[in-house]
């Protein structure tokens, strides 16, 4: 992994800020009305990367919060935002800049980003405008919301593309802060993401639209056609720099350090699994037996669905490890990450174990158990995988795959394990504190931003009543998680 020196105050001067559209920028006659399709690319990388958060361990059970009631920790959270939209106008930036610079291999990756925002996006609310979500242009102001299927059928036709004209194109791609402009690489990522998206889809897996099983099975036999990750080295990352605005996203971050802890039964499958990387993710508690760090007993958390107050008095007690202290005050520390090569591991052992594919669930089991490691930079013990409590068996194999996933996805991989956990059971989250709010559920979705019901109200209101019989709640299922 090579260390990308990337200056966000330099590129913002001519891009598009968080806060401002494109619209704006092209209005604005004191600034540029166009930039070259490599400085977009560098930003929309950037942005991509921007996955480390603390409200999806909270959800995922890695963390809790002891500085008020969490809505992700206890499951009471309400509307999202449409804020990808704002980066999906970035693409389509880039998109018509490579086609103003006659620069078609842009347009490959515009395929690829396209495709990455809107699943994000659908896989948080269910049905999202997409065919006509970018033509403001076209005088379409109001777009229409598209179906969770008609999306993945898109994206799936879009990766497919992309990788094929990626293969074909002899342009060049400059502003590659992820691959340096390596277009193998590029294609590895974007297949490698296809298998993850269809890996979502698995619910669907007897959709004869979709056909998941077949087109699974395409890509991982014609690796000349479809090349995926090989190794550690091939997933998208990008590493962050001691610099101001490129540093870890977490460092000097005051609440992390004083109101964030692991949780409890995070904890406790680490220990069961006499599992090395706790001393990598966690502190070891004011409450120990000795000073040792690699003493498992060093070690607790406080239990995600217990109310406030309980865990307030057991953190005071000294029962509880803070978060290691390398994520609040090392600039650098761990590298953002797009897709990793332990995910891809994970998915092609959860699809052998499945029947999609003849491979060995176990052999890519084990080879995402040791990338994690590797990416760690922790020494995995000679008997890990050896043990009972670790290696697959014939009665809870997928409940394993999705545990080892869930660990390796400690403050990176986003809201992944979550929507795992939605679409699996698997890991298995705590709510029988006497914290949880929403009754006890773990929501199913996000509701949809508010703006929606003034400025888009007729085609939010059809697709909620076609997707929702109980209305836009946190609690509907999407279409993605009916069987």
């Amino acid at each position: 992994m090579k260390k990308i020196v990337f200056n966000l105050s330099c590129l913002f001067i001519i891009l598009l800020s968080g806060c401002e559209s494109i619209d704006t920028l092209q209005d604005d006659p004191n600034r540029v009305a166009s930039v070259t399709p490599d400085l977009l690319l560098t930003d929309i990388e950037i942005e991509a990367v921007k996955n480390i958060g603390t409200g999806a361990g909270l959800a995922s059970r890695q963390l809790t919060n002891t500085d008020g009631v969490s809505n992700e920790q206890y499951y009471n959270w309400q509307r999202s935002s449409f804020d990808n939209y704002h980066k999906l106008k970035q693409v389509q930036k880039m998109e018509e800049e490579a086609d103003r610079y006659e620069e078609e291999v842009y347009k490959s990756l515009a395929k690829f980003f396209y495709s990455y925002y809107i699943v994000e996006t659908t896989l948080v609310f269910g049905d999202v405008p997409y065919s006509e979500a970018l033509k403001i242009g076209e005088g379409i102001q109001k777009p229409k919301y598209d179906t969770q299927k008609d999306i993945f059928l898109r994206v799936l036709e879009d990766l497919a593309q992309a990788n094929e004209l990626l293969a074909e194109s002899d342009g060049v791609i400059k502003g590659d802060v992820i691959y340096r402009g390596d277009k193998l690489k590029w294609r590895k990522l974007i297949n490698s993401y296809t298998l993850k998206v269809l890996m979502d889809l698995s619910n669907k897996v007897g959709d004869s639209d979709l056909k998941i099983k077949e087109r699974f099975q395409t890509l991982i036999s014609n690796p000349a056609q479809y090349p995926v990750f090989e190794n550690l080295e091939d997933s998208a990352f990008l590493e962050f720099v001691d610099s101001k605005g490129n540093q870890y996203p977490y460092f000097n971050n005051n609440a992390l350090q004083t109101a964030y802890y692991m949780e409890e039964s995070f904890v406790d499958k680490l220990v069961l699994l006499k599992d090395t990387r706790l001393f990598r993710f966690a502190a070891m508690k004011n409450k120990r037996e000795d000073e040792e760090l690699t003493n498992f007993k060093n070690y607790g958390g406080l239990k995600g669905s217990n109310s406030m107050n309980e865990n307030s008095q057991k953190a005071v007690d000294g029962e509880a490890s803070r978060v290691n202290a390398r994520y609040y005050t090392d600039p650098v520390n761990e590298p953002g990450v797009l897709l990793s090569y332990w995910s891809l591991q994970f998915n092609l052992a959860e699809a052998a174990e499945r029947g999609w594919i003849s491979g060995s669930a176990e052999t890519y089991y084990n080879q995402g158990i040791e990338s994690s490691f590797k990416f760690l930079k922790v020494d995995m013990p000679a008997d890990y995988l050896s043990q009972d409590v670790v290696k697959l068996n014939a009665t809870d194999n997928l409940e394993r795959i999705m545990t080892q996933k869930h660990i390796a996805s400690f403050m990176n991989s986003g809201w992944q394990s979550f929507y795992d956990n939605r679409r699996t059971g698997f890991p298995k989250f705590n709510v029988d504190g006497s914290g949880i709010l929403n009754q006890g559920r773990i929501p199913k979705r996000w509701m949809y931003p508010a703006a929606e019901t003034v400025n888009n109200n007729k085609n939010l209101s059809d697709a909620v009543n076609r997707q929702f019989e109980g209305g836009d709640t946190i609690n509907s299922v999407m279409w993605l998680l009916k069987p």
